[in-house]
C-alpha cells in the first residue's frame, strides 16, 4: 500500500496517473456511449405481467402495427359547438390528416352529449424516432387547429402522451448537468473560500460524471438493459453528489495533514491512508445497495441499479486515484487565502463541533430522547401518506396530452378514453362479454375483433383512468374471468398496466428494502468489527428516512406543491438513496471516532471525531442535499419528489442524526459501543489520564515519526 501511495503522490510518478487517466477518458469519449438517442421512461414490466401478455397477443391482430392520436376539440366558452364548427371538424377526417394514416381512413368524430366537445381518433403508424414523432405531432396539431375559431384543440391519447413525455426529457440531461455544476461550484466556493481550490475537485468529478455515463451505457447495452433519460439524469446527480462528498472528505483530511507534515506529498499519503477506508466503505455500501435493484421485477429499477452502481464505483475511483494526483501538483497556495501552514495550531481543537460534542456528552440521554422526539414529529406525516399517481398527475406543468385527457374525462364517460382491453379465447368471448357487463364498475363491453384463436373485447369503466376505483374494477374482472370457460381470459390496457406496475413495485420493495438493510449492516460490521455500533447506526439512518418522508408529505400538501400522492417508485428509490448515502456520514464519523478512540477512549474519541469531521460532513450534506434538489428542474413529479425527500433526509441525517443522535448513542453505550470488541483504551482509563498535549506540540512530534 505504501508503495502504491508513493507512486500516486510522488513528484516523479503522480503525473503518470493523470496521463493514464486522461488517456483512458479520451478513449472513452472517442468510443462513445453507443446510444443514438435518449428515451423516455417506460413501465418496464416483465413478460409475466398480465397486461404485457395482452400486448403480445395484440401483436397478432391486423391493426397491431398501428397506434392512435386523439384530437380533442373543445368549445372555449363552454357552449355547444356550432353546427358549422362540427361540420369543419368532420371534414378534417377527410382532409390532409388522412395522408398521415396508414390506411387512409379516419373514423367520423364523436360529439359529447352536451355538444361542447368533439373527439377525432386518428390512426397512425408507430414511429420509433423521437424527433420524427415530435414533428408529426406538430403537423397534426397544426392541421387540427387550421380554420377553427372559438375552439381549443388538444392532442392526447397514446401518441400525445409519448410526444409530451419525450418533450419533458428533451435536453433534460444538459439542463440537469448545467444546474448541478452551478450548484456544486457555488457550494464548493463557499466551503473552501478559495478562488481556485474548488476548481480541482469540480473538474475531476465532472470528468468522472461524463466517464460514468459512457461506461454505464456501454455495460447496460452489453447486459441488454436500456437506460432512459430519467436514469441518466439520476446517475449524473448521484455521481456529482457522492463524488463531491468523497472529495470533500479527502481534501479536509489533506488540509489537516498539511499542518502535521512538512512535505505536502507525505501529507497526501497520510490523507489517503486515513480517509481511504471510509471512502471505500462508503462507496461500496452505496454500490452494493444500488446493485440490489438488479433483483427487481421492473426493468426500470434494474436499469437504475446497474447504472448508478457503476457511477458510484467510477466516482470513488476518481476521488481516490485521480484527485490526490491532481491536488499534489499544486503547492499549499492552492488553499489561499486560508493556507494550512506546517506546525500551525490544530484547527480541530478549536472546532465548534468539538464544543457541541462535549455538550452532548454531558446529557446524552436527554439529547437522544429529544432527537427521537424531533424525528417522530417529522415522521408524523407518514400516517397520511397517499401513494400512486395517475398518468395525468405525473407532470408539474400539464402538457397538451393531460389537458386533453381531462377535457375528455369531463365530456364523455370517465373510462371511455382508456378502455380495458380483454383478450379471451374465441370460444369464451360471448361469455366474457356477458360477464363483464355484470361486473361492478363496468359501463359497457363489446367484442371488437377476432383472430383464429383470440377475441379482443373493449371494456369501458365508469371510473377515471388509474384511480383506485378503476384498479378495483380491473381486479374484479381478472378474478371473475378466471372462472369463465377455459379461464384464459386476460385483462390489459392502461389501467391494468398501471395496476401491474404498482404490484411489481410493491414486490420489489418487499424484496429490496430488507436486502439493502442486511447489506448495509454487513458492510458496517466488517468495517467496524463490531455489532452494536452498526445496529445503532442503521436504526438512526432508517429513522431519518421515515422522518424525511413524513416531513416531505407535509410539504407536498402545501399550496406550493399540492401533490395528490407520492408516486409508487419514489419510496423505494428514496429509501435506497437515503440509507445508502445517509450511512456515509455515519461511516465518516464513526471510523474517525474508532481511530481516535485507540488513544483517547470512546467518549473523547467521539468528541474529537465530531470536531474533525463536523465541518466537512455538514458541507458535504448540504451540498448533496442541494444536488438532489436539482432534480426539481425537470417537470416530472416523480423526480421532484425523489429530490425533495432525499434532500430533506440528507439534511436531517447531516444536521441532527450524525451531529447529536449518533454521538449521544455512543456516549450512552460508552465502551460497549464497540461490542463485542474491547477498545484499546477504555473511557475509565482515558479519564485517569491527563488531557492530550496541546495540538501544536503533538503536530511537531508527529512530523518526526517515520511513515509506517
Amino acid at each position: 500500500m505504501n508503495g502504491f501511495l508513493r507512486f500516486l503522490t510522488s513528484a516523479r510518478t503522480s503525473w503518470i496517473v493523470l496521463v493514464v487517466a486522461f488517456a483512458g477518458v479520451a478513449a472513452l469519449f472517442t468510443l462513445g456511449s453507443g446510444a443514438e438517442s435518449e428515451t423516455a421512461p417506460d413501465s418496464g414490466l416483465p413478460d409475466s405481467a398480465e397486461s404485457v401478455q395482452v400486448e403480445k397477443i395484440l401483436e397478432s391482430f391486423p391493426d397491431a402495427d398501428t397506434t392512435s392520436a386523439l384530437l380533442v376539440f373543445a368549445s372555449d366558452d363552454g357552449e355547444a359547438l356550432p353546427p358549422d364548427t362540427v361540420g369543419a371538424i368532420q371534414q378534417k377526417a377527410f382532409g390532409d390528416l388522412v395522408d398521415l394514416t396508414p390506411d387512409g381512413f379516419i373514423p367520423p368524430p364523436q360529439v359529447s352529449e352536451d355538444g361542447t366537445v368533439a373527439l377525432l381518433v386518428v390512426p397512425l403508424a408507430p414511429e420509433e424516432d423521437v424527433e420524427a414523432q415530435s414533428e408529426r405531432a406538430d403537423e397534426i396539431r397544426t392541421l387540427a387547429a387550421d380554420g377553427l375559431t372559438g375552439v381549443d384543440t388538444y392532442l392526447t391519447g397514446p401518441e400525445g402522451f409519448e410526444v409530451d413525455i419525450a418533450a419533458v426529457f428533451d435536453g433534460a440531461d444538459f439542463t440537469l448537468l448545467l444546474t448541478t455544476v452551478i450548484v456544486v461550484a457555488v457550494l464548493l466556493l463557499i466551503t473552501y473560500r478559495s478562488p481556485w481550490l474548488w476548481l480541482v475537485p469540480l473538474v475531476v468529478i465532472g470528468v468522472a460524471d461524463a466517464s460514468a455515463g459512457i461506461v454505464a451505457r456501454r455495460i447496460a447495452a452489453l447486459a441488454g438493459v436500456q437506460l432512459d433519460a430519467s436514469v441518466t439524469g439520476i446517475l449524473s446527480v448521484l455521481v456529482f453528489g457522492a463524488g463531491t462528498n468523497y472529495a470533500l472528505l479527502l481534501i479536509a483530511r489533506y488540509r489537516d495533514e498539511l499542518r502535521l507534515a512538512e512535505d505536502r506529498r507525505e501529507a497526501m499519503r497520510r490523507a489517503v491512508r486515513g480517509s481511504g477506508p471510509a471512502i471505500i466503505a462508503s462507496g461500496s455500501t452505496v454500490a452494493l445497495a444500488l446493485a440490489t435493484l438488479l433483483l427487481g421485477e421492473l426493468s426500470g429499477n434494474r436499469a437504475l441499479g446497474l447504472a448508478c452502481a457503476i457511477g458510484i464505483v467510477v466516482a470513488m475511483a476518481f476521488a481516490l486515484l485521480v484527485l490526490p494526483a491532481a491536488l499534489v501538483l499544486f503547492g499549499r497556495g492552492l488553499f489561499w487565502p486560508y493556507i494550512p501552514r506546517f506546525g500551525s495550531p490544530d484547527a480541530i481543537a478549536r472546532s465548534p463541533w468539538g464544543r457541541l460534542g462535549r455538550a452532548v456528552s454531558r446529557r446524552p440521554i436527554i439529547v437522544a430522547i429529544s432527537g427521537a422526539v424531533v424525528l417522530g414529529a417529522l415522521a408524523s406525516g407518514l400516517f397520511f401518506v397517499q401513494t400512486g399517481l395517475s398518468q395525468n398527475d405525473r407532470f408539474l406543468q400539464k402538457p397538451d396530452a393531460v389537458r386533453g385527457q381531462e377535457v375528455l374525462a369531463e365530456a364523455f364517460s370517465a373510462g371511455a378514453t382508456s378502455p380495458a382491453t380483454v383478450m379471451a379465447p374465441v370460444a369464451d368471448a360471448a361469455a366474457v362479454v356477458e360477464a363483464a357487463t355484470a361486473i361492478d364498475g363496468v359501463d359497457s363491453a363489446r367484442l371488437v375483433e377476432e383472430t383464429t384463436d383470440w377475441a379482443r373485447i373493449d371494456v369501458t369503466l365508469n371510473a377515471s383512468a388509474e384511480t383506485p376505483e378503476a384498479f378495483a374494477a380491473i381486479e374484479r374482472m381478472r378474478a371473475d374471468f378466471d372462472g369463465i370457460g377455459s379461464g384464459e381470459a386476460l385483462v390489459g390496457g392502461l389501467d391494468a398496466r398501471a395496476l401491474d406496475v404498482a404490484g411489481a413495485q410493491e414486490r420489489d420493495q418487499a424484496l429490496i428494502i430488507p436486502l439493502i438493510l442486511v447489506l448495509v449492516l454487513i458492510v458496517l460490521v466488517i468495517l467496524l468489527r463490531a455489532l452494536l455500533a452498526p445496529v445503532l447506526l442503521l436504526l438512526a439512518v432508517v429513522a431519518s428516512f421515515f422522518s424525511a418522508v413524513g416531513a416531505a408529505w407535509w410539504l407536498f400538501q402545501t399550496p406550493l406543491f399540492a401533490f395528490p400522492a407520492i408516486d409508487t417508485n419514489v419510496l423505494l428509490f428514496s429509501f435506497l438513496f437515503l440509507v445508502a448515502l445517509g450511512v456515509d456520514y455515519s461511516i465518516f464519523l464513526v471510523t474517525r471516532a474508532q481511530e481516535e478512540a485507540r488513544t483517547l477512549g470512546t467518549t473523547r474519541g467521539m468528541i474529537r471525531a465530531l470536531a474533525a469531521t463536523g465541518a466537512v460532513i455538514t458541507s458535504a450534506g448540504i451540498l448533496l442535499a442541494a444536488v438532489f434538489a436539482v432534480l426539481g428542474v425537470l417537470p416530472l413529479i416523480t423526480l421532484t419528489q425523489i429530490g425533495i425527500i432525499v434532500c430533506i433526509g440528507v439534511l436531517i441525517d447531516t444536521l441532527l442524526v450524525r451531529t447529536v443522535i449518533v454521538p449521544a448513542m455512543a456516549f450512552i453505550a460508552g465502551d460497549r459501543f464497540w461490542w463485542p470488541r474491547r477498545p484499546a483504551v477504555t473511557d475509565a482509563e482515558a479519564a485517569a489520564q491527563p488531557e492530550p498535549e496541546i495540538p501544536q506540540t503533538r503536530a511537531r512530534r508527529r512530523t518526526r515519526e517515520p511513515v509506517a
